[in-house]
Parts: structure tokens; sequence; C-alpha cells
């Protein structure tokens, strides 16, 4: 590991961190553009509702 301080490494290192704020936002917004694809495809079918009735009757069976 380098430890060195020059104003040179201390320039980099908060650059980088600026480059690895932007990188973590880029993928925030492909995980929400996915998820909002996979909710409208979800609403035009009635996979959710199925998948919510098979959870809850799983979960009836268990309990009874």
């Amino acid at each position: 590991m380098n430890h060195d301080n020059s104003p040179q490494t201390r320039h980099n290192t908060r650059a980088d961190s600026g480059q690895t704020t932007a990188e973590y936002a880029l993928v925030l917004l492909g995980a929400v553009a996915i998820a909002g694809l996979l909710l409208a495809w979800a609403g035009q079918t009635s996979v959710i509702t199925d998948l919510m009735n098979a959870v809850f009757s799983k979960i009836a069976n268990l309990v009874k």
C-alpha cells in the first residue's frame, strides 16, 4: 500500500472518490430502470397476483 502523502496522491484520491460516487449512481440508475421495466411487465400480467396468492396459500397451510 502506498502511504505517500504528496499533493499529487491526495488529489488522485479525491478524484477517485468522485469517480466511485458516479459509478454507484450509474449502477443505481440501471437497477431502477430494470425494476421499472419489470414492474411494467408484471403490471400487464397476473404474475404478481399469482405469486402473492401462492405465497399466502403456503403460509396459510403452514399455520393450520
